[in-house]
Order: C-alpha cells, then sequence, then structure tokens
C-alpha cells in the first residue's frame, strides 16, 4: 500500500489554522483581543522552537469553545471556513493532494492542531482520514457530551506524531514494512515521523529543517 501523510499548517495550508482560528475567535467577540493575542503569540512562539506544552496549548485554544457549546462552536467554525481556510486553500496544495489520489494513494493528514479545528479542513481538501489531537468529551452521566479542554490519548505532536501513525496501521493490521510512505511537512518538530517514512519531502521548509533536508539529500518541495 503506498501512504501518503500529509502535515497541515504551512503545509497543506500557507497559514496556522489554529492560530487563525484563535484570531477568529477574538474578532467575533469570544475573547480578550489584547489578551488571547498576546498568550497565543506566546504559544506559537513555543511551537516555532520546538518547546510547546501541548497540553497547555489546547486547554487554552478550545477554552472559548468550550464555553460556547456545541451549536455556536459549529457555526462559528463554518464562517470561518467560509472567510478564512477556503481563500487560503492555493490550486498547488489540492493539485498535489489529488495527484496521490488518482495513483491510488491512501491519504492521511496529521497534525497537531485539534481535531475540532482540522477535521472541516479536511473534508475541505477531500481527506477523508484525520489523525490530529483528540479531544476529551464530558461523557460522564448528565454530562454535556461536550469537549473539555483535555487530550484524549497521545496528542499527534513532534514524537507522537509517529506513535499515532502507527496506532492507525496497527488497526488496519499494518506494520511500517507493508506500506511504502512518503510524509510532507515544513516543521523539524516532525523529525521523528520524516526519519521513518520511506520518502521524507521538506515542504516549505522552516530553516531548521530546510538545512538538514539539504544535508541529508531529502527532496524539497516549495508548494508555495
Amino acid at each position: 500500500m503506498k501512504l501518503a501523510l500529509f502535515d497541515l499548517d504551512h503545509t497543506l495550508l500557507p497559514i496556522d489554522s489554529d492560530y487563525s482560528w484563535g484570531v477568529f475567535t477574538t474578532t467575533i467577540g469570544w475573547t480578550d483581543a489584547v489578551d488571547f493575542n498576546r498568550r497565543n503569540d506566546e504559544f506559537f512562539a513555543h511551537y516555532r522552537a520546538g518547546t510547546l506544552d501541548i497540553h497547555d496549548y489546547v486547554r487554552f485554544a478550545t477554552d472559548a469553545v468550550r464555553l460556547q457549546g456545541a451549536a455556536n462552536a459549529e457555526a462559528a467554525h463554518a464562517h470561518f471556513m467560509r472567510t478564512v481556510i477556503e481563500p487560503a486553500i492555493t490550486p498547488q496544495a489540492i493539485a498535489l493532494v489529488r495527484q496521490h489520489q488518482r495513483s491510488g494513494d491512501v491519504l492521511v493528514i496529521v497534525t497537531a492542531t485539534n481535531e475540532f479545528v482540522t477535521r472541516p479542513i479536511a473534508r475541505a481538501f477531500g481527506v477523508t482520514e484525520l489523525i490530529a489531537v483528540e479531544l476529551e468529551r464530558d461523557c460522564s452521566t448528565g454530562g454535556t457530551g461536550w469537549i473539555t479542554g483535555e487530550i484524549k490519548g497521545v496528542p499527534s505532536a513532534r514524537e507522537g506524531k509517529v506513535t499515532r501513525v502507527e496506532q492507525w496501521l496497527a488497526s488496519r493490521k499494518l506494520r511500517w514494512l507493508d506500506v511504502e510512505s512518503t510524509f510532507y511537512t515544513d516543521s523539524i518538530n516532525d523529525l521523528s515521523l520524516l526519519e521513518k517514512v520511506n520518502h521524507p519531502v521538506a515542504t516549505n521548509p522552516d530553516d531548521r529543517l530546510r538545512s538538514l533536508a539539504t544535508e541529508r539529500g531529502w527532496r524539497i518541495l516549495e508548494l508555495f
């Protein structure tokens, strides 16, 4: 089986969907713009530096969604898709996805952004398989059934991406040896998964990944 794995933010999308969603929530009045943007910028800087505490960040990033409830959150996300995400999806990214689909490859988006933000984005790309940060829901007796702000299982960030892909493979009774795998990503944070696949592709790479890809002879793709 040929397996094409894609990071999402700054790889298929020229923007960071999680960061953009946070900015969007301030524009619709869900959060205080000054305080939220300050903290959002701090978390984003930690992400770029590889020092992000994913649990702290997910609590912060999903707080407004948790407080608003499912109906309001889903309606707001539909607006977010129309006004922020869909205009950012480029023909080049769509062409790359369609190229793999025409070849009969199995496509999976593997992202450190949470499933609430990314599930509709994966659908917009025509990709049904998504490995994202899964969110705990309050399923207790009399509970809301809505997200709690905590992460469910292993977060799909850094080394966790390898674990989650291996879980995905195992659920299909497959191992790495059973697939020919390609992974597209922009970030040095994804080094563990890049080193695991048959065909690592540094896509719109950050400076550290570009340097490493050049040193190792990995393919470099300038999608944007």
